[in-house]
């Protein structure tokens, strides 16, 4: 499993990347990539890059995980 290096959701950068959010989930970046392609999770396309906003990944998390992080 990946282990974070963030400690505090405030330290996470504002745009998280693939590699982020693989770290944050414990996945790997393949498993992560394929999340941010499926519908419903808040990625966004900037030209050839996908990005999840820091407040939207956080929402996702609350409402899969029933509001408990």
């Amino acid at each position: 499993m990946k282990e974070s290096v963030y400690t505090a959701y405030e330290n996470l950068p504002l745009f998280l990347n693939a590699e982020t959010v693989a770290k944050l989930l414990g996945i790997s970046i393949s498993s992560s990539y394929e999340l941010m392609h499926e519908k419903g999770f808040p990625s966004l396309r900037i030209g050839s890059r996908l990005i999840v906003p820091k407040e939207k990944f956080r929402a996702w998390v609350e409402e899969k995980t029933g509001g408990s992080i």
